[in-house]
């Protein structure tokens, strides 16, 4: 019975410290359309959403504007946003997308789908990502997320040192 707890206990810390590791963001370089680079260690510093999107993806394109808009409301106060666009997406694509509905934010692009392997195998668009300051992700989202809830939470992180 006790070697049973004990096994068990080694395996409760085991996976506590996967969990730990975990909430930093993944090492990633970001290729950005107008062809400069931006990595995570860049984003230090600020809380940054990380959106992974596709321009055949409705919702993506639905919740563009919010995004847009959540930046801009945010940005002079230590906000950044990175949108990575998925592989299979077009770059030409992603490029008139971004200029047409002149997306203030950084667009990447994941041309090998490493992006989005090293962010959790990300399939599903939109998912996207807040980080704090330290680089650390706070919040994931499958889906649209609630704009209000996102911008409470944006508050919080903007406040903490």
């Amino acid at each position: 019975m006790a070697t049973l707890f004990a096994v068990a206990a080694v395996g409760t810390l085991i996976a506590l410290s996967g969990c730990s590791t975990s909430d930093a963001a993944p090492a990633s370089t970001f290729v950005l359309i107008d062809g400069s680079q931006s990595t995570t260690a860049d984003l230090k510093g600020k809380v940054t959403l990380v959106n992974f999107w596709a321009t055949t993806c409705v919702s993506c394109v639905k919740e563009m504007p919010a995004l847009t808009a959540t930046y801009n409301k945010y940005k002079d106060r230590g906000y950044d946003t990175v949108a990575v666009a998925m592989s299979y997406d077009p770059p030409a694509y992603v490029l008139n997308f971004a200029k047409t509905r002149q997306l203030p934010f950084k667009v990447a692009l994941d041309n090998t789908g490493e992006l989005a392997k090293s962010w959790g195998d990300v399939k599903l668009t939109p998912t996207t990502y807040l980080l704090d300051k330290q680089g650390n992700i706070v919040k994931r989202f499958v889906g649209e997320p609630d704009m209000a809830a996102l911008h409470n939470l944006i508050e919080e992180l903007l406040a903490k040192g």
